[in-house]
């Protein structure tokens, strides 16, 4: 198939758009001046129940589910032992420990997660990414997780995800958590 030059500029023009977007990436430090502040350790110790959906490509919901989080916070080190459970009934379990480094940055690692995780918060936000494997129709696929959380003003924390291969985002992942015995 040959492309006359008038559609080779628009389908390079196209591409150059979609590779850039899918490189641009919001810097957490714009967040620092804002409101509510939100530590992670402070949100997160005791007990906190989320619930959540998982959206592919096209933003079809695939799957919803509910977290139930203990986090403990002991010296520098924060432990967040999550329970979910699906809406088709299957269960699974992901324990995250988290060091703070300062005032800004943890490094985290999980029983699921591969390495070491950087996370920084400022102002109201938090971030991290991170990679996953997932079972996708019986095949084990790594995405890269592109994880950012927000603190409301009414103390609920709303969490995206975007699950990204090859640099695409193939799925995304919305929680909203809220504190239960504060």
């Amino acid at each position: 198939m040959k492309l006359s030059r008038k559609r080779l500029r628009a389908f390079l023009l196209v591409s150059s758009v979609v590779l850039l977007t899918g490189c641009t990436s919001v810097n957490i430090e714009e967040y620092a001046d804002t409101a509510p502040r939100l530590d992670i350790a402070e949100y997160f110790t005791g007990q906190t129940r989320a619930w959540g959906m998982v959206q592919d490509y096209s933003g079809e919901v695939q799957r919803r589910f509910t977290v139930d989080i203990t986090g403990t916070f002991e010296g520098d080190t924060l432990t967040l032992d999550e329970a979910f459970v699906f809406s088709d009934g299957e269960t699974d379990q992901r324990v995250w420990e988290f060091e703070r480094v300062d005032e800004h940055r943890w490094i985290g690692t999980a029983n699921d997660v591969e390495g070491q995780v950087d996370a920084r918060q400022y102002g109201h936000a938090f971030h991290m990414r991170y990679p996953l494997d997932i079972d996708v129709g019986g095949r084990t696929l790594s995405f890269t997780m592109d994880d950012w959380m927000y603190l409301q003003p009414d103390g609920r924390l709303i969490n995206r995800t975007a699950m990204r291969k090859f640099g695409l985002t193939l799925g995304e992942i919305t929680l909203v958590f809220e504190q239960v015995d504060r």
